[in-house]
């Protein structure tokens, strides 16, 4: 086999790598040893198998009886037939999904940091989605979406082998719940969040991060902790899954509350205890750079939590309009908030304050209605300019762009009042409010159980990570600013 020299070769190159370069040598070698590997399964795959012997003509049978359309649901509400509206409206938010990120994200945040690291806080977003781009295809999305057990799924999708679009037979579909569309435009639509979740995490450790370590544990934490989480709460046989009748408990996370923001938010604090505060900091560098960013995350946002009905149809459409509603209320509460508190209202602020909204009503969307979606907008519009502003001061941590005050935090309470104000007619669970409290209690467990799997592999795959290349920049080099040092490049 071709594929021992090519390893030996891989090795011998990372083994004369400069201490330096250790970290690109390590990557394009895992990038090298997966593109032979999936040469090797491809060619594999493609060989011919031997011809089976004719068989006998069969005997004259009776007309088939025609074919009752298989149920996808337990509430046979979708047959298992190609639909062009579910999929062109899921190939839509995949866009706007993608847009969150690159430019949407990256925007966002490279305009509330110092002028010195731009640079690097854009490219982050942008490299972090080629990065988790290659990991999803090649192992995240199977170990995520496809049966396995109820903490992981299987590696039948590794490299994407065997993804098939046949759905008018229900073959090739991970989800019960995407009966309607391919499998590979499911597949991308999960990718788009895959995505984002890591490149949420740069917000905690903005202007201090080598850009190195940065590429390592983006790939890693993909690989072991966004994988898990999202096939705990999403996968067809997750503990955590509202949607699988075995699961031991029912959590309500319609498109990502726990496996998205909370365990971005969370992941991010880990961070920024583990860099430890910056040496100096300064205000924003540029606020229309932020608000441009946070207006294209509020059009993605559609497709984020209308686009996880996978169908276009009413549920979507009651997703969006929570989704709307939820942000202005929440942008409004941080503005008033921050109006009473500080004497003036700012453009950083308000802009947060509908992140904030965003984010909380994620996991509800598919569940609350109008009214559910206005007491968690205004409620988290609250809740996180405390947590943002005055908890990070009191606590000392430096999470440099919020990511821990807004997206754990939003996160968790989103979650909590999910399990408070879900509406049977809606999402086909009663809440609180409709006489079901054990509801919250769900919720609590699932919050409980995300946060303390996270705080530890995220530990972890830091300090692994410190060892390898080492975590923060020189002190030379956070003065004078990552993007000359690291990048070569600066912003006039």
């Amino acid at each position: 086999m071709r594929f021992v020299p090519f390893l030996r070769t891989v090795l011998a190159a990372v083994g004369r790598a400069k201490p330096g370069r250790l970290a690109p040598a390590l990557l394009g070698a895992l990038l090298l040893a997966a593109a032979a590997f999936s040469s090797i399964s491809i060619a594999h795959a493609q060989t011919p198998a031997p011809a089976a012997a004719p068989a006998a003509a069969p005997a004259p049978t009776a007309a088939p009886a025609a074919a009752s359309p298989p149920a996808c649901d337990a509430n046979h509400l979708k047959v298992c037939t190609p639909n062009n509206g579910d999929t062109s409206w899921m190939l839509t938010s995949v866009a706007l999904v993608l847009m969150m990120t690159v430019p949407g994200l990256g925007l966002f945040y490279g305009g509330m940091v110092r002028k010195k690291n731009v640079v690097d806080t854009v490219m982050t977003s942008f490299a972090v989605t080629c990065v988790v781009t290659v990991v999803f295809a090649v192992v995240s999305y199977s170990l995520a979406f496809r049966a396995g057990s109820p903490f992981v799924g299987g590696l039948d999708r590794a490299f994407l082998q065997g993804i098939l679009s046949d759905i008018s037979n229900n073959t090739g579909n991970p989800n019960s719940l995407a009966p309607t569309i391919p499998e590979d435009v499911y597949m991308c639509f999960q990718m788009t969040f895959a995505i984002i979740t890591p490149a949420l995490i740069a917000g905690a450790f903005a202007e201090r991060m080598k850009f190195s370590a940065m590429l390592i544990f983006m790939t890693l934490w993909s690989i072991f902790v966004y994988a898990p989480i999202a096939h705990w709460v999403w996968g067809p046989d997750g503990f955590l899954n509202s949607s699988n009748p075995k699961a031991w408990v029912h959590v309500l996370d319609f498109a990502g509350g726990t496996v998205v923001h909370i365990n971005s938010g969370v992941a991010g604090l880990m961070c920024a205890l583990m860099l430890g505060r910056r040496k100096d900091t300064g205000p924003a560098h540029n606020v229309v750079l932020t608000m441009i960013g946070a207006s294209l995350l509020w059009v993605g946002w559609f497709g984020f939590n209308a686009g996880s009905a996978v169908s276009a149809g009413m549920q979507a459409g009651m997703a969006m309009t929570v989704t709307q509603i939820a942000t202005a209320v929440a942008a409004l509460a941080w503005m008033f908030v921050e109006w009473a508190h500080r004497g003036k209202p700012t453009m950083v602020g308000i802009c947060s304050g509908a992140v904030a909204g965003l984010v909380a009503i994620t996991p509800a969307s598919g569940f609350v209605g109008p009214a559910g979606s206005m007491v968690i907008g205004a409620a988290v519009g609250v809740f996180c300019y405390f947590t943002a502003t005055i908890v990070k001061g009191w606590i000392g941590y430096d999470d440099a762009l919020d990511c821990f005050g807004v997206h754990a935090c939003g996160g968790a309470l989103g979650a909590i009042l999910t399990g408070v104000f879900a509406i049977n007619q809606y999402g086909g669970t009663s809440g609180w409010i409709e006489g079901n409290p054990g509801q919250v209690i769900n919720q609590l467990i699932g919050v409980g159980i995300v946060i303390a799997y996270d705080v530890v592999v995220s530990l972890i795959i830091l300090f692994v990570v410190n060892l390898l290349v080492g975590l923060r920049v020189s002190p030379e080099v956070e003065r004078d600013g990552l993007d000359l040092s690291l990048h070569g490049e600066i912003v006039h």
